[in-house]
């Protein structure tokens, strides 16, 4: 592979200046770094990116636990193109890693991926510290030899490493193995949903809406705490004189004529996450 790398594809996304605080879901992503794999999966908008975004920050900083992060797309379904890109993400942090596996990813006729991969695999395991890879948007891989090659990764990682792979699906990966082994972390759609708590910290402080207890309480069992259904709800509530009003009709008790409003429709339509 020739063509230069899209390097916004090794960046983890930027941070919000103003998030709010999950240390439960922090804890839960430390609490894996000692298994191989940490599975973080969820439909569409419910911030699996954000969460980690804002976790590879803060493992980052200040310690000696790199973290290499990897975007995927469908372009990505071709292993060396796949493979490529794993290594540009490494040597983002860790510089000098993957000459040797680049170059044969380059020669006319490519080695097996088990080759490649096995050769990555011994130059991670020679390097001082901790790293984390990131494997976002996942789910839009659909190869099967990109597949084998994520697999043959995760089951011969050195102690050293440790996989993060998040996407809308579970990804076809040895994951019952894994659970049996104690060597996974899960984080699914009802750990990433915002608990009343977190709901008000979100509409109060990050959307700037002025809600009562009741009100936030109203919003956050309606859209059962999923942050894209939360987001848009305080969207159409921004421009409202009578936001109590407006959320009352919203909750589950009211009638169907009184909830016309809405806009059911737009939730597909959710953020990327």
């Amino acid at each position: 592979m020739t063509q230069a790398l899209v390097t916004t594809k090794l960046r983890a996304p930027r941070t919000r200046p103003i998030l709010v605080a999950r240390p439960r879901l922090r804890d839960a992503l430390a609490a894996g770094e000692g298994r191989s794999l940490t599975l973080v999966s969820a439909p569409a908008g419910f911030g699996k990116t954000t969460l980690l975004g804002e976790w590879s920050e803060d493992r980052s900083e200040g310690s000696e636990r790199s973290v290499a992060w990897l975007s995927l797309d469908e372009t990505d379904n071709d292993p060396a193109r796949f493979l490529s890109y794993l290594v540009g993400a490494l040597r983002a942090s860790e510089e000098g890693i993957g000459e040797g596996v680049l170059a044969s990813l380059r020669s006319p006729e490519s080695p097996p991926v088990e080759a490649v991969v096995g050769a990555l695999l011994n130059e991670l395991a020679g390097v001082p510290h901790d790293i984390a890879i990131v494997l976002d948007d996942y789910h839009l891989i659909t190869s099967e030899p990109v597949h084998e090659a994520t697999t043959f990764l995760i089951e011969h990682l050195p102690e050293n490493v440790h996989l993060v792979v998040s996407g809308r699906t579970d990804p076809p990966l040895p994951l019952p193995k894994l659970r049996a082994r104690n060597q996974m972390t899960e984080i699914r759609a009802a750990d990433l949903r915002f608990t009343t708590e977190e709901a008000s910290a979100f509409l109060k402080g990050v959307m700037g809406l002025a809600l009562s207890a009741a009100d936030v309480a109203a919003l956050e069992e309606v859209t059962e705490g999923w942050v894209a259904a939360l987001q848009l709800a305080a969207l159409s509530m921004r421009d409202r004189e009578d936001v109590s009003g407006f959320s009352s009709r919203l909750s589950p008790g009211a009638t169907a004529t009184s909830r016309t409003s809405w806009p059911r429709r737009s939730w597909n339509a959710s953020p990327k996450a």
